[in-house]
Formats: structure tokens, sequence, C-alpha cells
């Protein structure tokens, strides 16, 4: 395939599978608080955040890892700043100490950390600026968790990269995602090129989810499902995705690799595709190319919606497994779309309401439409063009559901924000407006 594509695909994978401890909103407001404490060279006597509506709503009911099970903005800027190490980017958190741990309790609902909603910024926004005594630092992080923008000493700025272009040479263009192009990259990718990130995939991913299936996390979706339903593989590849979710909503300080900037896209992505590999016994090799591109037609979709919206990213990933599901049993181009299309015309447009426990259900719930979708699309049936958002094209199928994300539903992600919070939010045509106290901490 042409070069151009196929290193910007292999740039792609390594800048978006990567590992992550904890849900990754509070995990990016831990490591912009580290990172500006690492700036400052010396603990804050007071924090300041400022988040958009997206980080907030999946900060709010999720358990911050190694925390002793605290919740939201504040519990994780303060444990970031106190004892986070910030070159570890999304794993911030992984050696806090006891005496951390401790001090972050006692520092909770004190006001040693103030939160604000942001108005008018990008879904994924955070500037965190710490302060001792008359000296403060900032650093301002956008578009992706760890993607820091900015960042000030005493208001003198010492960094700065906004361009899109910078933001391509860094991560890869994902303007060149398709799903034509992709099947060609998994068929001839060099496997050494992308072994490593599939194997912590693998590896990191599927202990998560052992752990969600032996431990007792959320509403134990996981281990429900197997309960109730059995252990058929439709069940187990639901069940695996869920029992993972299940322990990383709830505290467990295991890593995942995560796919566009999600933990529980990246276990979506991936944990039924592994079920299903080693249900019908395929090679290593054929493993490494069908997670390709389930991981690929994941990001491909969410390139057009964004990483944070009112769009619930376990579709997306879900879509991407059981695109993956058909390529595994050998299917072609024309089975894969189908099954896209498939999973999009059922299940496209079930809403986030945040991070926390019943994120499970939602993952179970998609990827059993996927999963249909894949036995549809075998079996030679599909949704017609024009049914809803359906076109014959899967290519303009994703596109459009993509402009329903990311454009057709930011009034709902004002309105759930709004009950979420129980505040006065203003709506506008781009993003949120708060009053200038809302506080959300």
């Amino acid at each position: 395939m042409d070069q151009n594509i196929y290193d910007n695909y292999v740039a792609i994978l390594k800048s978006e599978l990567v590992p992550a401890l904890g849900c990754t909103e509070p995990i990016a407001i831990a490591y912009a608080s580290a990172k500006a404490v690492e700036l400052l060279g010396c603990q804050p006597t007071h924090i300041e955040m400022l988040c958009s509506g997206n980080i907030v709503k999946n900060v709010q009911g999720v358990t911050v890892p190694n925390s002793g099970g605290l919740k939201g903005i504040e519990a994780a800027a303060i444990l970031g700043a106190l004892g986070g190490n910030a070159s570890r980017e999304l794993e911030v958190l992984e050696d806090i100490s006891p005496s951390v741990k401790e001090k972050t309790a006692e520092l909770v609902g004190t006001g040693y950390c103030n939160s604000t909603l942001a108005k008018e910024v990008e879904n994924l926004y955070i500037l965190a600026t710490v302060w001792f005594e008359n000296h403060n630092a900032e650093v301002e992080i956008k578009n992706k968790h760890t993607n820091i923008v900015r960042m000030a000493v005493d208001g003198k700025e010492v960094y700065h990269c906004d361009t899109e272009m910078k933001s391509i040479e860094k991560f890869g263009d994902k303007r060149l995602l398709n799903i034509h192009d992709i099947l060609e990259f998994a068929d001839t990718v060099n496997i050494e090129d992308i072994r490593d990130l599939l194997d912590n995939q693998i590896d990191m991913n599927t202990a998560i989810s052992d752990e969600g299936l032996t431990g007792d996390y959320g509403a134990c979706v996981g281990k429900t499902l197997l309960q109730t339903y059995g252990d058929d593989i439709k069940i187990r590849a639901k069940a695996r995705a869920a029992a993972g979710s299940d322990a990383r909503m709830s505290g467990c300080s295991l890593p995942v690799v995560i796919n566009s900037g999600s933990g529980n896209q990246g276990m979506t992505a991936s944990l039924p595709v592994i079920e299903y590999a080693k249900e019908i016994g395929v090679t290593k090799d054929k493993l490494y190319r069908t997670l390709v591109v389930s991981n690929l037609t994941a990001l491909h979709q969410k390139k057009y919606i964004g990483n944070l919206s009112a769009y619930c990213g376990a579709v997306s990933a879900a879509c991407g497994s059981g695109a993956a599901i058909t390529y595994l049993y050998d299917g072609d181009y024309d089975e894969v779309s189908r099954t896209i299309i498939n999973t999009i015309a059922n299940v496209g447009g079930i809403v986030c309401d945040g991070a926390k426990p019943s994120c499970a259900a939602k993952i179970a719930s998609a990827v059993d439409a996927a999963i249909m979708a894949h036995y549809l699309s075998v079996n030679h049936h599909v949704f017609e063009d024009g049914e809803g958002l359906v076109q014959k094209d899967v290519e303009r199928t994703i596109r459009n559901i993509g402009e329903v994300g990311r454009e057709g539903m930011k009034s709902t992600d004002i309105e759930i924000l709004n009950i979420m919070l129980s505040k006065n939010v203003e709506k506008t045509e781009n993003n949120y407006q708060a009053v200038e106290s809302s506080t959300v901490c």
C-alpha cells in the first residue's frame, strides 16, 4: 500500500494504543496537575482547575484509581499534585503512597482545590493552575488527554504548541483513515511494527477483564451475563468487555490499553475480538491483524465525532469489534462494510452521560448489536440506503453518524450536563456557558 498511508496508520496506532490507569478523564486532570506542580517546583498551597463540560461529566461518577475510593475533579487534581508522576502520563497515579492518599482525603472539601466549568472551549479541555504563595504554574490540555498545548510560569509562557500540523506529526493523520485502506493495512502490515502495542492490549485488557469476572465491582454486569445466559461465545464476548469496565469504573488499579482516549473503548475494541479468536483457534498473527481492523475502525469513526461528546464511544468501539469479527472469519470489504452499517443503524446514538459503572451495560448492549450485525452481514443482510442515517456507501454512513455525534448532539450534551450538575448552564451554539461562580468540585 501507499507508504504515506502505511506510516500514518502505524503512527496513529502508536499514539492511540497506550496504557492508562483508571478512567482517562480524572487521569488527565491528575496529569495536568502533576505537570503543573513539576513546573512550579514545589508543593502548591492552592490548586485551580478549569474543565470543559465533557471532562466534568466523565469525572463525576467514576472512582479515581489509587485514591482510596474518592471521586471527582478535586480528588484527581489533589492526588496528582501531591503524588503524581507526570512522566508516566496516563499512568500518572501508578505509584501513589498511602500517605498521599490520606493527605488527599484530608484536603478534599477544604477549598484547597477549586474547579470551574470552562466556557466556550473544546469538548476535551483542562487548565490546571497551581499556586505557591504569589507564584503559579499553568498547564493547558486540549483535544487529547495528554496533549499539552501551553505551559506558563508566573504568567510567562514556557511552552506553546497549538497547530494542526504539529498534532498530525505527533499523532498521525486520521484524515487518511478509510475502511478499504484499513483492511489492506491489516492484511499487509509488518507485525513487528505493531506487535508490542497489541501484546500490551491483549495482556492488560485481558487481565482487568479477569479481575472484573472474579471480583465484585459495580453492578457486576459481566459476571451476571455469564451466570444468567451461559458461556456461549456471543455471551462471553459481551461479558469479557463488560467485566473490564465493571472493574475499571469502580476503581480497579490495573492499567488498560486505550482507544480514542478511552479505556472502555480500548476494552470494547479488543476483548470481544480476543474471545472470538480463542473460540475459533486462529494464529497469533491473525489475531494481531484482526485487532488492527478493530482499533482503526473505531478510531476512524471517532475522528468525526471527537474523543468526547454526548455520543457513547462504546458504540464506535463495538462497531470496530464487529467489523474485526467479520474479518476474523475471512470476511471481505463488502461483508465488513455491511457489519459496520448494520451496527450503526441499530445502536448509533446511545448517549454518554459520563463515566460510571453503568458504562459496562452500555458496552454489553453495543457489543451485542455488533455481533448481530456480523451475523446479518455474513448472511448477506444489510440495512438499505435511505433507512435513516444509512447510505449504501459505508464511508458516508460513518460520516453521517459522526455529524450527528459531533453537531447534532451538542444540545443533548448540555442537557445531560445540566441534569448531572443541577446548575444553571446557559445554552450557546457552540458549547457550554456557565455563570462565573459555577463550581463543580
